[in-house]
């Protein structure tokens, strides 16, 4: 669902566990990092249940990976993931990945990317769960994993 002005604060009120905090921004920065890109780059959407908010995603599309202008480094995937701590186990978060695959299928991407911060309580284990693969490739200390959207 689209952040709008009747679901901000629901949007915000997202919390992680706190031994998760160092892996995934609040929402908040994720919002301020969206309204400060070029419109388009960023596709941040509040994940519900019925009428309860249950997580954020934000991924982000088309971007320039390396920022030297060589297209054949465009890439799009997903930005931040997430679930509030009373939620995460339910299927949430899968149903996020899985829908921003759908997004960018939609827009005729053939690959998703994302990238986590590894150690203990991280998201590693639950990316590789979900077919994404390690690239051998770093982004702001992060690892970079990648689906095939086949």
């Amino acid at each position: 669902m689209e952040i709008t002005p009747e679901n901000f604060d629901a949007a915000t009120g997202i919390r992680v566990h706190p031994d998760q905090e160092f892996a995934v921004e609040p929402v908040m920065q994720s919002l301020a990092e969206a309204y400060v890109h070029p419109p388009g780059v960023a596709w941040p959407r509040l994940i519900m249940d019925g009428d309860r908010p249950v997580g954020f995603l934000m991924a982000f599309l088309d971007i320039d990976w390396n920022g030297r202008g060589d297209r054949s480094l465009i890439r799009s995937g997903l930005w931040r993931l997430n679930i509030a701590a009373a939620e995460q186990g339910c299927g949430y978060g899968r149903f996020a990945v899985e829908s921003v695959a759908a997004e960018l299928r939609r827009r005729g991407a053939t690959e998703m990317y994302v990238t986590w911060h590894e150690g203990e309580h991280g998201p590693e284990d639950f990316y590789l769960r979900l077919g994404f693969r390690k690239t051998g490739e770093k982004s702001e200390g992060e690892t970079v994993g990648v689906l095939a959207l086949d």
